[in-house]
């Protein structure tokens, strides 16, 4: 296996700045975020549609809650003193690309054109863009009713909410005042903007592109092939544009801040995406989208309830990862306070269950043993306090 480069996974044009979470400070550009967030959400869905009613009202109760949390600090906003940053982020997005990307987008335009090229063929073109929007719809109810139901459980449980938190560095944030059923709201709110944001890129190429019942069969079955390709190509990928959402100002102010800016419960997560963030990567980096809607039907499906499930990291809620979860992954690090480990942290190797080993078999080694790449790029080490700070809470609430 080639060792990875260090001057490619931490390339930075401009400043070096690490950042974990927002100040009162960030406020102008937190309302430009928000305001392109809007932009975004109008102009892919359509002005009066559903989905952008819902989005704007979540924009504007960020907004407020962004005031209410942080508080507000005027100062020239990053995309004003360091305007360059934005071309640096198109650059960086474009050098992260993968061949896999191009083979997602290619064959959706083969197929297109063939669709233009045979109009005499029964393609059914609007039948598939009709079955496209009912999955587009099933899949955003179905995730929502699922975070729906875990914010009922944490706003039952909000004294265990502040009890846990208290105990791990978001103490700085969770204290004995705190509104704890706001706080709980603020994530679910998140979650479910980030979702909107992070599906719009599907509903652009549902509504945009035709997609042909004649060359379905052929189409699905190297979606999931090129997914495959993708699951084992995805670490690196992500670990280097989360490395970006960390360690570049802009990065963090625009894209990936609104994904540590609420507690660490599974409501918030999409795909470990922020809310601009989510457009981006669904745009510009995933190839998700430009798969057959069937097939982008369940991997979006998958993969976003598998990651709200897997970022469940306050003990005693649901949905409740077993011990043996959480003591395979250190992204539960990652959102208790350290920047590190900026891959998706697994660790399966020291998992001693061969029982658990067996359900994740399918999954590429890339992803399994996703923190090696850490361990060689920054030195990250397995053992650490908040490590096991997590575990130790885990045994004290995880009943």
């Amino acid at each position: 296996m080639k060792k990875p480069n260090p001057a490619i996974f931490h390339k930075l044009y401009g400043e070096k700045k690490p950042k974990v979470t927002y100040y009162a400070r960030d406020f102008i550009d937190y309302v430009l975020m928000i305001l392109l967030c809007i932009l975004v959400v109008s102009l892919s869905y359509g002005f009066g549609h559903a989905m952008s009613m819902i989005g704007l009202g979540l924009c504007a109760v960020m907004l407020v809650a962004f005031i209410i949390r942080h508080g507000i600090e005027l100062r020239v906003p990053v995309i004003l003193r360091k305007p360059q940053e934005v071309f640096y982020m198109v650059v960086y997005k474009l050098q992260n690309l993968k061949l896999i990307y191009f083979t997602a987008i290619g064959l959706l335009l083969l197929e297109n054109i063939l669709i233009a090229a045979t109009p005499n063929l029964p393609h059914h073109v609007e039948l598939t863009r009709k079955v496209a929007l009912y999955l587009f719809y099933i899949h955003f109810i179905f995730i929502t009713a699922f975070r729906t139901v875990i914010l009922a459980d944490h706003l039952a449980k909000k004294e265990l909410v502040r009890e846990v938190l208290m105990q791990t560095p978001w103490r700085r944030v969770i204290r004995e005042n705190t509104n704890m059923a706001f706080e709980v709201l603020h994530a679910y709110c998140t979650g479910v903007l980030t979702h909107i944001m992070s599906i719009a890129p599907w509903y652009l190429i549902i509504t945009h592109c035709n997609f042909s019942v004649i060359f379905m069969p052929a189409v699905c079955l190297i979606n999931i092939i090129v997914q495959v390709k993708w699951y084992k190509a995805f670490n690196a990928w992500f670990y280097r544009d989360h490395w970006l959402g960390h360690n570049s100002e802009f990065e963090f102010l625009f894209l990936h801040g609104a994904h540590h800016d609420a507690i660490p419960s599974g409501m918030i997560a999409v795909a470990e995406n922020g809310f601009l963030e989510g457009f981006m990567r669904f745009t510009i980096g995933a190839p998700v989208p430009f798969y057959n809607p069937v097939i982008s039907f369940l991997v979006y499906t998958f993969d976003i309830k598998t990651d709200i499930e897997l970022h469940q990291y306050i003990p005693g809620i649901f949905p409740k990862l077993s011990k043996t979860q959480i003591e395979s992954t250190q992204h539960a690090t990652h959102h208790y306070g350290p920047l590190e480990p900026y891959s998706l942290g697994t660790k399966m190797n020291c998992i001693k269950s061969e029982d658990f080993k067996e359900k994740f078999e399918w999954i590429p080694d890339e992803l399994n043993n996703s923190i090696e790449l850490d361990e060689e790029l920054t030195g990250f080490k397995w053992d650490n306090a908040t490590y096991r700070n997590t575990l130790r809470l885990w045994d004290k609430y995880q009943i």
